[in-house]
């Protein structure tokens, strides 16, 4: 964004405090007036951000945060470096539960049945029936959570099993831990708790796994890929080599050294081979060609790195294999650290489902959770809610699927309202500070499991402190209190590692093989189907197949063509008397016989964004597994577009420059030569900046990049960047001004992907600037080519002569007046980030470094009466990339990180043979592949 004028900033200015006051106030009566102040809020100063610690929770598990708050707004989510699980990094999800919050279609009244109501009515429903139930101890009732690492709301459940000694307690995650719980219980003869440390392997096997993928350990993982694979001159640390063994094309397999698709029967022969080898007493199975020479090499790099190697299972994979993993993991003295589980382990979702068809389940009270949409089509759960004669109660922050089919729904707090605690995975505990007062007339889930024990009184503030006085020494509490609010983190909570267990090798049943097996995975962007009405997300492109809107069945290109299917034909998928029909995506990379399918698609009642996107996967889900051999795929005869925001570009020849690549061998043997400074090309264009300014400049490493998105969607947040929607899509329109381009340098049958997130170049000699007639596009005084938006008439010269197609175009005001179903909401408006101008129809637009935080820094700097420090300045992109690809400086700071980046061997410019001279500059990819698969036919 350019500077703005002072009567344009003053204007944008009192339009910003206007939206927020209109937003908030329509929601309640604040607690200080917003505009204008009457008595200022003690520690407010008007367009001055302030920053608080809070974490938010995947699967049960904390991520913390740090978020910026103007005049009681959050606008923005950061991570928080001080908590395990974040390390100062986000994901997607993480980014956009901002936008969650000013959800529209959030609940906001009690209900019952489709009747608005209020909390007395159901108070009066509710209590007089838990008094009943009092004589028998509760015999009927029944609550269901998701998966809980709240020490509050545990401590809450067992005070209502006090009152109820008779209560059973259900937990469902349709992506969870199942099958790693049941394999360790196998192996060690204990539901013990994993946590790899990929940072301390050399050699990684990853196993029908994703650890670079979606997930509440994602963050960690990435970080720990980040410091083995990070190539610089002078480094010594051992560069990890990466081994994939997938159905299914993941990241992990897309960034893997070596890789190999086949079928699961085809997986798990490896996997008896490989433990075989290393004395398991199994009977090796007989492998094809390939995948016993794959098989040789890896076993042979395992074995010649113990100690440092590790194989990694993932969630979906059987726990047969799990506990066999357990065993290969320990013969290689693995770098794992052993939890133990929880205390008290809740019943499971089937469990439930016989309750209520049994009748044996009077009360149920559900708390968040989604089993009407998200449970397996063979339990029925929908139509067991419906026919329930129970009586049934929901709290959430939406009237979702399973909240319609409850006698009562209750409006819940969302997350970034509420006091609560989680804990991360590695059992380390952050308590949650609400940073806004509640937009709508909610209440919290400990309020309610309060008012089942017998405590109407209490609340989610007066919950967690009693929590945690019971743990922190009485006189000093307060001190403890702030200081894990300020933190964001609680002090020496981790779990403490258990000794080493020593497990036993399991005897693998026979995979069934099928003509067409059907994978099930979570979808890269909307989880397993909660965050669907988020529209940041749905037209965020999923990694590898970079759709968006949408889901489709992926099988590998030969596949498709072996049942006459092209893109955009939808199959009709059938598997145990349920069909589902999807339309078609080939996939390069995908083992043959094998079709995948995301889940998160197909809601009913997520919300405008949300309803009747894409196909619902959990219709051919069969119990809590992950794949099905026996489905049948047919053609529908119809056609259905699949949206996507570009395809995977295939690189041979001179392309290979786009995203160039190298061994690591080769890289070690440029670093141990003189560095050589190579001459700009010559230009007859003046010098960039006189001496003595700044030259902001940003380096991304395309090895580290794992294309998650968390750089999209943080620019969106920062940035106030809007959705155009599935059908500006469908017309080859977006608005983000950062993308991940895509590229494979392999054949299609065996591609080996990579990732580059492409922002404006900021080009010294940018070929925007000449060809605007008004001068909208131009350099400021430091070096950034910045776009004058109340100057842009809409020419789009600008755009026709980049070459790198980093402009986009408001052909609507779709922030402005035009915007997608109900992002024109008021309350959506609140959002917005006041320091970024909401750009209107008809205009240019583009990354701008995040010059409003430059400004915001120089500012400071100017205040103390001081230079700017490396590192001061962090664009949004830099913030959340949870592998620290991205880095960003002045190059002409003494000691600037991304000027000492721009003279290492790998060092390239993108298309810099155009003489552009692009501010942004990346690291070409290193790979480190074991010299006996590297050849031709590998």
């Amino acid at each position: 964004m350019p500077p703005l004028t002072p009567q344009l900033g003053r204007r944008q200015a009192a339009l910003g405090l206007l939206a927020s006051a209109l937003a908030l106030t329509g929601c309640g009566e604040p607690e200080q007036e917003i505009l204008p102040y009457v008595l200022k809020p003690e520690g407010v100063t008007p367009g001055v951000p302030r920053h608080f610690a809070t974490s938010l929770t995947l699967n049960g598990y904390a991520r913390g945060v740090v978020a910026t708050v103007f005049e009681g707004r959050p606008v923005k989510l950061e991570g928080n470096p001080l908590h395990p699980a974040s390390l100062g990094a986000t994901d997607a999800f993480t980014e956009s539960a901002i936008l969650s919050l000013y959800d529209p279609d959030r609940s906001r009244a009690v209900r019952q049945g489709g009747r608005v109501s209020s909390w007395d009515a159901a108070l009066q429903a509710l209590l007089p029936r838990l008094r009943a139930l009092e004589a028998s101890g509760g015999a009927g009732l029944r609550l269901l959570t998701g998966h809980l690492t709240s020490p509050t709301l545990l401590r809450l459940i067992g005070a209502l099993r006090q009152r109820f000694p008779a209560l059973h307690w259900h937990a469902h995650e349709p992506v969870g831990e199942e099958h790693a719980l049941a394999g360790a219980a196998l192996a060690f003869g204990a539901p013990l708790v994993a946590r790899p440390r990929p940072e301390a392997a050399r050699v990684i096997l990853s196993l029908e796994a994703d650890p670079l993928g979606p997930g509440p350990d994602q963050i960690r993982h990435a970080r720990a890929f980040a410091a083995r694979r990070t190539a610089r001159r002078g480094r010594d640390e051992p560069f990890a080599r990466l081994y994939a063994l997938e159905s299914g094309l993941s990241v992990t397999g897309a960034k893997a050294d070596h890789r190999l698709a086949l079928p699961p029967a085809g997986v798990r022969d490896v996997l008896v081979a490989l433990a075989a080898r290393l004395g398991a007493g199994l009977p090796a199975p007989a492998l094809p060609p390939e995948a016993a020479r794959f098989l040789d090499a890896l076993a042979d790099d395992l074995a010649a790195a113990p100690g440092a190697a590790l194989v990694l299972a993932g969630p979906w994979t059987p726990p047969e294999w799990q506990a066999l993993v357990h065993w290969i993991n320990d013969r290689l003295d693995a770098p794992i650290d052993w939890l133990a589980p929880p205390p008290e382990q809740p019943e499971d979702l089937p469990a439930l489902a016989a309750a209520l068809r049994q009748g044996e389940a009077g009360m149920l009270v559900i708390l968040g959770a989604n089993p009407a949409y998200d449970a397996p089509a063979d339990l029925g759960f929908a139509g067991l809610l419906r026919e329930s004669a129970a009586f049934t109660l929901h709290l959430g922050p939406w009237r979702d699927e399973t909240a319609a089919l409850c006698r009562w729904h209750l409006p819940g707090h969302h997350p970034l309202e509420d006091w609560s605690d989680a804990r991360a995975p590695d059992g380390t505990a952050s308590i949650a500070q609400p940073l806004i007062r509640p937009l709508y007339g909610t209440r919290p889930a400990a309020w309610l499991l309060g008012a089942m024990a017998g405590r109407l009184d209490l609340d989610g503030h007066t919950a967690l402190r009693e929590t945690w006085a019971a743990r922190w020494p009485a006189g000093s509490f307060e001190a403890h209190w702030r200081q894990a609010l300020h933190d964001g983190v609680v002090a020496g909570s981790a779990a403490p590692p258990l000794p080493r267990p020593v497990p036993r090798a399991p005897a693998l049943p026979p995979a069934p093989d099928g003509a067409l097996t059907l994978l099930l995975r979570p979808d890269p962007m909307l989880w397993d189907g909660r965050f669907a009405n988020n529209p940041w997300l749905q037209e965020c492109p999923k990694p590898l197949t970079r759709q968006v809107w949408g889901n489709a069945a992926l099988m590998a290109p030969a596949e498709a063509a072996r049942h006459g299917l092209a893109e955009g034909d939808v199959a009709r998928l059938r598997l145990g008397g349920r069909s589902l029909e999807v339309p078609v995506l080939p996939q390069p990379g995908m083992a043959p016989g094998v079709v995948l399918l995301h889940l998160g698609h197909g809601r009913r009642r997520a919300g405008a964004i949300g309803d009747a996107v894409g196909a619902d996967a959990y219709a051919l889900r069969q119990g809590a597994a992950w794949s099905a051999p026996e489905v049948t795929l047919e053609r529908a005869g119809r056609r259905e577009a699949v949206l996507r925001l570009q395809d995977m570009h295939r690189l041979e020849g001179e392309a290979e420059t786009l995203l160039p690549a190298m061994m690591l061998e080769q890289f070690r043997a440029r670093a141990a030569a003189p560095p050589v400074e190579e001459p700009p090309p010559p230009s007859l264009y003046p010098p960039a900046l006189p001496a003595g300014t700044p030259a902001w400049a940003m380096v991304i490493d395309t090895t580290l990049c794992i294309g998650c998105n968390a750089c999209v969607t943080a620019c969106q947040a920062e940035n106030n960047i809007p959705v155009v929607g599935p059908e500006e899509v469908a017309r080859g329109r977006d608005m983000h001004w950062l993308r991940i381009d895509t590229y494979s340098h392999g054949p299609e049958d065996r591609p080996r992907p990579g990732f580059q997130p492409v922002p404006c170049m900021h080009c010294e000699a940018a070929p925007c600037e000449p060809v605007c007639p008004v001068a909208a596009s131009v350099h400021d005084a430091e070096g950034l080519n910045v776009q004058v938006y109340n100057r842009c008439v809409g020419t789009r010269f600008c755009q026709g002569n980049c070459p790198y197609k980093v402009r986009r175009f408001n052909f609507h005001g779709y922030a402005d007046g035009q915007e997608y179903a109900n992002q024109g909401a008021p309350v959506v408006a609140a959002q917005r980030n006041p320091e970024v101008s909401v750009r209107a129809r008809g205009v240019m637009e583009k990354c701008t470094y995040c010059t409003q935080r430059i400004s915001a820094a120089r500012r400071a700097a100017e205040r103390e009466g001081r230079a700017l420090r490396e590192g001061e300045v962090r664009t949004a992109c830099q913030s959340a990339c949870p592998t620290t690809a991205i880095i960003f400086g002045d190059l002409r700071q003494e000691g600037a990180a991304v000027a000492a980046l721009r003279r290492e061997p790998q060092h390239y410019a993108l298309l810099g043979h155009l003489g552009t001279r692009p501010r942004t500059t990346y690291l070409a990819q290193i790979r480190n592949p074991n010299p006996a698969l590297e050849d031709p036919g590998a």
